[in-house]
């Protein structure tokens, strides 16, 4: 996925989150959302679909260069947007009026268009109908990536639509709850894709120091302090989307599968090394409270971060242990140590996570031993 493009969507994403969880009307998140899309996708028009019991989708909001007619409009369950819209996989077509795929069901209102994509508007239990998008005959057919970020957030936007209409009294557990979700899969999916983004252009940065020009070593400098800055808002999004406590009588976030995360960090630190970490895991890690399992995850991203960015490691090996006293994670590497500078400015917050959650936090590195990162947290 292309950072930028994938910031962007993030942005968006949230700007709709915020606005729909504050309490405002359903209709107006929706116009947001379909405007939102259209910009994503570069697209002349966008349209968001509803899906009734009988399967039929109708147009809802709609949002682009020539929007007559479109509202109330109803395609039937055969067509494209219904098969989408009951949950199918996107649809994407070069031309939408030839396109076998949906030629049989293009309204008179969409004729003057050709390149179109849908995709699901909600995900699950939470499927709303789909969203479309169409750009002028002749005009480029939708990119690949442009389509995965489509999907993604047509299926993020509908979710937090459906959250914003049961955000009443009677559904406070079911809207914590989706709260919960909704900021762990910001946390865990968009974080890490711009996470690695990040680090592969600084990598790019540091192995083509010497072939950069000032000025071009300069924006790609910038574009990795705007990555890390997304990263840091979308932390600060999954603060607020957690904030409110929940009341006595509310379960707890759903526990965490802790070894399933270290294989995707493992995973995406061994992509940018260039050769596979050790990882050891014992113990079970499969039920860790979500909070707990959010402060290991933060300690394992930012040490193996500092592996990637700054020890010229050839072995690096990751353990994860689960025992009677809670969760013991170490991270070690051959390299030639942490900068001094690093350690006082990326290693500190991890320092006060574990000493926030009653845990233990310390680093030994030297140019001639690598380094140790050890992060032990208790569970009760």
């Amino acid at each position: 996925m292309e950072p930028t493009l994938a910031a962007r969507a993030l942005s968006a994403a949230t700007e709709i989150t915020t606005t729909a969880l504050s309490g405002d009307d359903p209709g107006a998140v929706l116009g947001s959302v379909v405007r939102h899309a259209a910009e994503l996708a570069d697209a002349d028009l966008g349209v968001v679909m509803v899906r009734a019991d009988d399967g039929r989708v109708t147009v809802e909001s709609a949002h682009g260069t020539d929007t007559a007619g479109l509202l109330g409009l109803v395609l039937p369950a055969e067509s494209a947007a219904g098969r989408v819209a009951a949950g199918g996989e996107p649809i994407v077509a070069e031309d939408v009026t030839s396109d076998p795929r949906t030629s049989r069901f293009v309204p008179e209102e969409l004729r003057s268009y050709g390149p179109f994509a849908a995709a699901p508007f909600g995900k699950g239990g939470r499927l709303l109908g789909v969203l479309t998008v169409y750009r002028h005959r002749d005009a480029e057919p939708f990119s690949a990536s442009t389509v995965e970020v489509l999907t993604a957030f047509a299926g993020q936007a509908g979710v937090v639509l459906a959250l914003a209409e049961g955000a009443n009294a009677r559904h406070r557990v079911t809207l914590y709850q989706e709260r919960e979700r909704i900021a762990r899969e910001l946390h865990d999916v968009i974080v890490q894709r711009l996470y690695a983004a990040g680090m592969q252009l600084d990598r790019v940065r540091r192995r083509m120091r010497r072939r950069f020009a000032g000025a071009d070593g300069a924006r790609l400098g910038e574009a990795i302090d705007q990555l890390d800055q997304t990263i840091e808002e979308i932390r600060g999004t999954v603060r607020a989307l957690r904030s409110p406590e929940p009341e006595p009588h509310e379960p707890e976030p759903a526990a965490t599968d802790l070894a399933e995360s270290a294989r995707a960090e493992v995973r995406i630190a061994g992509e940018l090394l260039g050769y596979p970490p050790t990882l050891e895991l014992s113990g079970e890690l499969a039920d860790i409270p979500a909070e707990r399992a959010d402060h290991v995850r933060a300690a394992l991203r930012e040490a193996l971060s500092n592996v990637v960015r700054h020890s010229g490691a050839s072995e690096t090996r990751v353990t994860l242990q689960r025992d009677r006293d809670g969760v013991r994670l170490r991270v070690r590497d051959n390299g030639c140590g942490v900068p001094r500078d690093v350690a006082q400015r990326g290693l500190r917050h991890l320092s006060e996570r574990a000493e926030a959650a009653g845990g233990k936090f310390f680093i030994n590195s030297s140019p001639s031993l690598g380094t140790l990162v050890a992060f032990d947290l208790p569970l009760s």
